[in-house]
């Protein structure tokens, strides 16, 4: 017998919560709910181990799904309580965009990490391209691939009247009016806690210039960065407002990401971060608060510097938390916030989860429980997409929903 076929299923354990919107919510509120929400975030070799195992069948989604029914199987199945709808579900740019040979495709990007969709154009070669115009390429690795990026369109400009020039998008390249379908789509019974990704700042203006450029520039050219996270930031406004007037009550959250920090320290300083980025950043959250939704942020790293900044905007759910980078630590983080910002993530996807025992993995989603879930304010999740070298033992280790109560203290 194989060692996957001796993977544990997930145990069942009845429902408390009226909904699983409910569970998130009143964790939202620093309330400790009947058990602490976990979310599922997942590379897509990971979701087909899932599928293999659990004994489902697996066909690419027609063009006319906004999530992969089976994928979302398998999230039912592992008993998340959030899901996620993203901007990139709703492309329809202009056929001039489109490269000779391209095709529209929306199931094959390596980037996606939960059941929805994602807009690209695909090359004869195998690269493609978002609506954006980041250019991507496959790279294998031992256990799986990546999308890396194999070129940037503004890599060689020299000015702000060159950039005037690109080929922006427009939000009339979105064609949001289908968004209400798409969350019938996925959730009928609206049970779910549905947050809308709306897009980075920082990261993609990099990711289009090229990060060497960029990082030159905010110090030599301050006007190049903050022209394209300008352009950029209006484009992410705007959407989002169109959103948010369509869908009133449906969405839950507002979810954003950036990583401006590594795993040791910030990217770029204080300083710079207040002065160039962090205008960007409020503008988006002030559209969230003005429909009065809760806004998610993502940073990978050591992002505890910054996270008065953060409290200060706006920001309600803090993601990724990373322990292992300094100032991330979950007693400390606690201490210090916990009664102003609420945290999702915080299990290792480097070392616990790929290199672990179930052990090791269960005892640290205790952890986790106990002292990041005290008093509310916790959403477990992994502190980033559960990668391809990842046990199944272990992943269905983190998702026993045993581990998801407190125990008094």
């Amino acid at each position: 017998m194989s060692a996957v076929s001796t993977v544990p299923a997930v145990s069942s354990i009845p429902e408390t919560a009226s909904t699983l919107r409910e569970r998130v919510r009143t964790a939202m509120r620093h309330v400790e709910p009947d058990r602490v929400p976990v979310d599922l975030l997942m590379t897509p070799e990971v979701w087909h181990k899932l599928i293999k195992h659990l004994g489902l069948e697996w066909t690419k989604p027609s063009d006319d799904l906004f999530f992969d029914p089976v994928w979302e199987q398998v999230a039912a199945h592992m008993q998340s309580d959030l899901r996620l709808l993203s901007y990139d579900q709703f492309c329809k740019p202009p056929e001039s965009i489109l490269r000779p040979g391209a095709r529209i495709e929306w199931w094959d990007a390596l980037s996606r990490s939960t059941p929805n969709r994602m807009w690209r154009q695909w090359m004869p070669d195998g690269d493609s391209y978002d609506i954006w115009g980041h250019h991507y390429r496959i790279v294998d690795n031992p256990t799986g691939s990546y999308e890396e990026f194999a070129s940037w369109p503004l890599q060689n400009v020299t000015s702000v009247d060159e950039l005037k020039e690109f080929q922006w998008p427009d939000p009339d390249w979105w064609d949001f009016s289908t968004l209400p379908e798409a969350i019938r789509q996925l959730d009928p019974e609206r049970k779910l806690y549905l947050r809308f990704r709306i897009g980075s700042v920082f990261e993609l203006a990099w990711q289009i210039r090229g990060m060497q450029e960029f990082l030159v520039d905010l110090a030599a050219q301050p006007e190049i960065p903050q022209y394209i996270m300008e352009r950029i930031t209006d484009v992410h406004v705007e959407n989002l407002r169109r959103v948010l007037e369509l869908t009133g009550d449906e969405l839950d959250m507002v979810y954003y990401y950036d990583d401006v920090s590594t795993a040791r320290s910030l990217m770029i300083s204080p300083t710079m971060y207040r002065e160039l980025v962090r205008p960007c950043h409020e503008r988006i959250i002030r559209v969230a608060k003005k429909y009065n939704k809760p806004v998610m942020y993502h940073c990978d790293g050591a992002i505890s510097y910054l996270i008065p900044d953060l409290i200060e905007m706006g920001v309600d759910l803090l993601n990724p938390i990373q322990p292992d980078s300094p100032g991330m630590e979950c007693e400390r983080l606690k201490r210090d916030f916990g009664d102003r910002i609420a945290f999702h993530g915080g299990i290792d996807i480097i070392k616990t989860l790929p290199r672990g025992t179930v052990e090791d993995v269960r005892a640290e989603v205790r952890d986790r429980v106990q002292i990041l879930g005290a008093n509310g304010g916790y959403v477990m999740c992994s502190s980033h997409h559960i990668q391809s070298d990842t046990p199944l033992e272990n992943i269905f280790a983190m998702y026993d929903p045993e581990l998801r109560y407190r125990t008094s203290s």
